[in-house]
């Protein structure tokens, strides 16, 4: 990957929630603004480059251990024009003080024919250079930003709060007081805009909105 991207947001919110030395982790994870339920699926759909692009979240009755901590699987399935091109497990765990910590990923990604090709921004936070981060803080402020994933020259996404208390419209219905979110990958200079709704999560993931959503248990 390029080392070359996008410019870092100075972060504003320390880490240190998420060490696993802190106690206190849960794999009930009630942020307001990243609920995670067992069984809560969300599905998200657009058109990005003349392709379909669809979304599957599903929040799973599975934990991995990661750095000593019991954490939730959260698969993410990805498809473009009807065909599988990733699927994603994410690790995370709510810190005591309500932050959603994200403690890695595993990651496949397919060709045309089905067949895994690479596992490309895979990464655990099981060492000393790869440490959890923020996935989403337990109350959100505009001009907030942060690290999501910290694992160097593999994944170094970060995260900034750029409008709270909007409506938002997307297929599945209109949610309100919902918050804006600007993700930016300094490896490869993309970013794009994320729109979560209170006791829903994720409802826009750049060109794809969320058309439907099950609750979990």
């Amino acid at each position: 990957m390029s080392s070359c991207g996008a410019e870092r947001f100075p972060t504003t919110i320390d880490i240190g929630a998420c060490d696993p030395g802190a106690g206190g982790f849960s794999t009930t994870i009630d942020n307001p603004y990243f609920p995670l339920a067992v069984g809560q699926r969300t599905i998200l759909e657009g058109e990005e480059f003349f392709r379909d692009v669809l979304v599957r979240i599903t929040v799973l009755d599975e934990t991995v251990t990661v750095a000593g901590i019991q954490t939730r699987v959260v698969e993410e399935y990805e498809e473009e024009s009807g065909r599988l091109v990733e699927i994603s497990r994410n690790f995370f765990a709510q810190a005591a003080d309500g932050t959603v910590c994200y403690f890695g990923e595993n990651v496949d990604i397919y060709d045309s024919d089905g067949s895994v090709t690479s596992h490309a921004g895979a990464w655990r936070a099981d060492g000393e250079r790869n440490v959890p981060g923020i996935f989403m803080p337990p109350s959100l402020q505009v001009g907030q930003a942060f690290q999501q994933e910290i694992a160097p020259g593999i994944a170094e996404d970060q995260a900034k709060v750029v409008a709270l208390g909007g409506v938002t419209e997307v297929p599945a219905g209109r949610f309100e007081d919902t918050a804006t979110l600007v993700d930016v990958n300094p490896l490869d200079g993309s970013q794009g805009e994320k729109v979560y709704a209170p006791g829903i999560g994720l409802i826009v993931d750049g060109p794809a909105r969320m058309t439907s959503f099950e609750p979990g248990a």
